[in-house]
């Protein structure tokens, strides 16, 4: 298996504060990775580090095969990137900026960058002062994606898009992967990443908690399972693995963790008349993890569960 990015212990730390922790990850060619977490969690130090921008303290990453620190020319030469907050030389015009930022990367497709152009409805004759900050962010995806770069770094990349722009986004993604390309994306727009990304990996006060297909981490958060009987609702407080029992008349809500046959075995006796069950979303993991505040990092794991 070819890997578009391989992270050994890597660490950056500030005087007393650890922005990341001996962070270990590994991201397959072809693959779009999620990566999640509140803020300060240290999903930006993340990508400054993988691009060079900041020294890491200990360990090391390479990017398909590149030493990212050691040989930053080189690794440059495969990632195209999206900031959040992108810096931009505010006398340019749209076009003038694309070209700028095509002769830095060295490679462009042309005619990709014009369906780019008319996908995200961008006029490129302005100066970038005049532009809003949606149309900043349209000017940095446009920038990066018309590369075709072998891996796409975006930290929050759909930020100040309306949601007609952010489908627009999502199809781009899209593309890319069918061209082969490698996308890591930094969000926390939970839907985005559960929309496009096949793992995600969470982040959590600079360490690794979690990472996985979403099929793998539906363990971090139970079943939810809804009944409506024809008469009692029977006691269900003591079947294994069912917690937060709520009942409204002849209606019946809980959560299921681990199998879910000992609870139907007890329904299936009790004239249920309809019955419906649901794996927790993506934005239901990230909660299991940080609670009921994804945003406060003082949650703990072990508040969280």
């Amino acid at each position: 298996m070819t890997l578009a990015l391989r992270v050994e212990g890597l660490s950056k730390s500030y005087a007393t504060t650890a922005a990341l922790r001996s962070l270990n990850l590994e991201v397959a060619a072809g693959e779009a990775l999620g990566y999640l977490g509140p803020n300060g969690a240290g999903k930006t130090t993340t990508i400054r580090l993988l691009l060079n921008l900041i020294r890491a303290t200990s360990g090391r990453a390479e990017i398909f095969g590149v030493d990212c620190q050691r040989r930053p020319v080189e690794a440059h030469r495969k990632v195209a990137y999206v900031p959040g907050e992108p810096s931009l030389w505010p006398q340019l015009t749209g076009s003038e900026t694309l070209h700028l930022l095509g002769r830095i990367h060295g490679r462009v497709d042309l005619a990709y960058r014009d369906v780019l152009i008319e996908r995200f409805e961008f006029d490129p004759s302005k100066r970038v002062r005049a532009y809003s900050k949606g149309n900043r962010q349209k000017l940095v995806l446009i920038g990066a994606l018309m590369t075709r770069a072998e891996l796409l770094l975006l930290d929050e990349p759909t930020s100040g898009l309306d949601p007609l722009m952010e489908v627009a986004f999502r199809e781009c993604v899209h593309d890319a992967l069918d061209n082969g390309q490698t996308v890591f994306l930094s969000s926390h727009i939970l839907s985005e990443v559960e929309a496009l990304c096949q793992r995600v990996a969470i982040l959590r006060a600079g360490q690794l908690v979690e990472v996985g297909t979403l099929s793998e981490m539906r363990h971090l958060s139970a079943l939810t399972v809804e009944a409506d009987f024809e008469t009692t609702v029977p006691d269900l407080t003591a079947v294994p693995g069912v917690k937060a029992v709520v009942v409204d008349g002849s209606r019946v809500r809980c959560q299921v963790i681990g199998p879910i046959d000992p609870l139907l075995q007890v329904l299936a006796v009790s004239g249920v008349r309809r019955l419906v069950s649901r794996e927790p979303s993506l934005e239901e993991l990230f909660v299991a993890h940080y609670g009921a505040d994804p945003s406060d990092p003082s949650r703990t794991i072990t508040d969280a569960a």
